[in-house]
């Protein structure tokens, strides 16, 4: 698989979580920490996917453990603020585009059944392709929780 726009989503997204003052949601969503923390779950998921495949079990996909709130608190717990999240973040991704990048055309194409739910709203229940659920970190989902995290920048007054 070529990782190179997972990577670029990726380094986007973490230039976006090193701007200073993220404030909180206007809407009541999840604040800089709790997005860091449900990538990290997520990453982790799909990383244990992808290496699942490569041993030849048949794993399936589930995200609701990346989206309880009880999960992204301990994750931050686990961390000594937001550059450790931050700095975790850029290991696991790494850790997941490297596995990607080993994976032959036969893994990547091994479908796995996938439930993600996003705001409680079922958007997938049915096998995709690894290399489908990999991609979407890409196309998708990382994009997705860059511009939240750009959502969050707080207004300085007086500047623009």
């Amino acid at each position: 698989m070529d990782t190179t726009p997972l990577r670029r989503a990726y380094d986007r997204l973490l230039d976006a979580a090193a701007i200073p003052d993220l404030g909180d949601a206007d809407d009541g969503g999840w604040n800089a920490d709790q997005i860091l923390a449900h990538l990290l779950s997520v990453d982790a998921s799909i990383a244990a996917v992808a290496l699942s495949v490569v041993a030849g079990s048949r794993p399936t996909f589930d995200n609701r453990v990346s989206l309880d709130p009880w999960n992204l608190d301990r994750i931050i717990t686990e961390h000594a603020g937001r550059a450790a999240l931050r700095d975790h973040v850029r290991s696991q991704a790494t850790i997941l585009c490297d596995i990607a990048d080993r994976l032959d055309e036969k893994a990547a194409s091994v479908p796995v059944p996938s439930l993600l739910l996003s705001n409680g709203v079922l958007v997938l229940d049915q096998p995709i392709p690894l290399a489908g659920l990999i991609d979407g970190l890409a196309e998708d989902h990382v994009p997705v929780h860059t511009q939240q995290l750009l959502d969050l920048r707080v207004a300085v007054p007086g500047h623009a």
